[in-house]
């Protein structure tokens, strides 16, 4: 196995040690304030409320927390949620797909401008996008009358809490992939073509398996946001009980109506899919800085 370098000077295994051990040159009370103000920090604005969430969700038992989330509008609540998100999250990751490789391997007018029409949704707050749509396709609308005339129901309907929801997220899959495809040149690519593969073959045997990790995380990401969206959802849903009503929704209405165990039970899900994102989320990292070691221990 090759020596690891800094220009032409191996580093020796005493060398490589000292490189990754840390330099550390505040007094050991310094060190222990600010471990204790993190640890403070993290209790109380992370911690404390994950646990009570679970602790409200199950104050009346397991039986009273399966009872809450079997509950007819809960439960049409949850599979909205679903639904919207198994058709949100496909969509957003082949555009996502897309719009990274036009922008990682093209150079064309108008490309800085795209790149940050992607990065819109971050800076728009949701009740603005759902507003945009509700004047879109809401019956006062541009396109209301005619959507009336062929009985075409966007706003306060499924579609609405679609098109809100893939605005929202679109971005996520995008901006994970391009510094991916980025990294990785066209080498490769170019080397595929020359041998005669033709381009969806170049895609998905060659582009493909190195960003795999970057679309996965894209698509992590995108569902835990599609699966927790309020505020865009919010205005185009119309709060329909029963109908139109996503996880996010019923928890404030149950909240409201002081239906406390109903909104921490369904709250919990929620809750729950955001500590798996968070796992996924380093175990993805972990395991693309693993690669990344390998790949230069064995140069």
């Amino acid at each position: 196995m090759a020596e690891k370098t800094v220009g032409l000077v191996p580093l020796s295994g005493e060398a490589k040690r000292r490189a990754h051990t840390p330099v550390i040159t505040e007094a050991l009370c310094i060190r222990l304030m600010f471990i204790l103000a993190t640890v403070l920090g993290l209790g109380v604005l992370v911690f404390l409320p994950l646990l009570l969430v679970f602790v409200e969700a199950l104050r009346k038992g397991v039986a009273g927390y399966l009872a809450a989330l079997s509950n007819e509008e809960t439960w049409h609540a949850i599979k909205l949620s679903l639904l919207t998100t198994l058709i949100v999250v496909p969509a957003n990751t082949v555009f996502g797909l897309s719009a990274a490789w036009l922008l990682a391997k093209h150079r064309f007018w108008g490309r800085r401008l795209l790149s940050t029409i992607i990065d819109l949704p971050f800076s728009v707050s949701p009740v603005v996008s759902g507003l945009v749509f509700v004047l879109l396709f809401g019956a006062q609308g541009i396109l209301g009358p005619w959507l009336a005339t062929n009985d075409i129901k966007i706003i306060f309907a499924l579609p609405g809490i679609v098109l809100a929801t893939a605005f929202v997220t679109f971005p996520f899959v995008a901006r994970e992939v391009l510094p991916a495809l980025e990294a990785s040149g066209n080498d490769e690519e170019e080397a595929a073509l020359t041998l005669g593969a033709h381009g969806w073959t170049v895609f998905f045997r060659v582009t493909l398996p190195k960003i795999k990790w970057a679309v996965l995380y894209g698509v992590v990401l995108c569902t835990a946001r599609s699966l927790g969206e309020f505020g865009a959802v919010s205005v185009v849903s119309g709060h329909i009980r029963g109908e139109t009503n996503t996880m996010p929704l019923q928890v404030e209405i149950l909240y409201n109506e002081y239906d406390f165990t109903g909104a921490f039970s369904v709250a919990s899900l929620l809750t729950l899919v955001a500590v798996v994102t968070l796992t996924t989320k380093k175990l993805l990292e972990w395991n693309q800085e693993r690669l990344r070691n390998d790949s230069y221990t064995d140069r």
